[in-house]
């Protein structure tokens, strides 16, 4: 409990109050977001074997078994980050362009998401898809292949959500 005698903190001044540093403020960018690529895992990759090799010159000058483990340890990760590195082909818009052609139906709102698979983690899309009309009687996912665009797997179905509720139609009795 609180004594009414302690003097209480003062508010902070309207110059500190809550702000986005400049470099998170993204009200400032124009133009559609573009995804990083995963090439960039070859500058970390080329980092640690570079680093791999200056702790194997030092293991071999100094003898210290220490500076041979951290030789391995860094030599393994940059070949991983090397072998990681899938090259985005496959950008998001025409991720979406795929996904519509292979649902089948005039497409309304849509929902995209970049996902890895696999011990390299190989980029593929993952597209949430409904119909065009209101409310969208149908949905469907379909995960593409990243790199070279393939339908991985699709899943397709009659909208179960009831909307009728807000006046927007009546669910599908499918």
């Amino acid at each position: 409990m609180t004594d009414a005698s302690e003097p209480r903190p003062e508010p902070a001044p309207e110059s500190a109050a809550d702000a986005l540093p400049d470099d998170l403020d993204v009200t400032r960018y124009v133009g559609p977001y573009q995804f990083p690529g995963t090439h960039r895992r070859r500058i970390a990759g080329w980092w640690y074997l570079g680093l791999a090799v200056l702790t194997a010159a030092g293991a071999v000058a100094s003898g210290n078994a220490g500076l041979i483990a951290a030789t391995v340890v860094l030599g393994l990760a940059g070949t991983y980050q090397l072998l990681a590195a899938w090259p985005l082909r496959l950008d998001q818009t025409e991720a979406l362009t795929v996904a519509a052609r292979t649902v089948g139906f005039p497409v309304g709102h849509t929902s995209g998401q970049l996902g890895f698979r696999g011990l390299r983690s190989r980029p593929s899309w993952r597209i949430l898809l409904f119909s065009a009309d209101d409310p969208p009687s149908m949905r469907g996912l379909v995960e593409l292949d990243g790199v070279d665009g393939t339908v991985q797997g699709e899943y397709l179905e009659h909208n179960p959500e009831d909307w009728s509720q807000y006046g927007l139609g009546t669910p599908d009795p499918a």
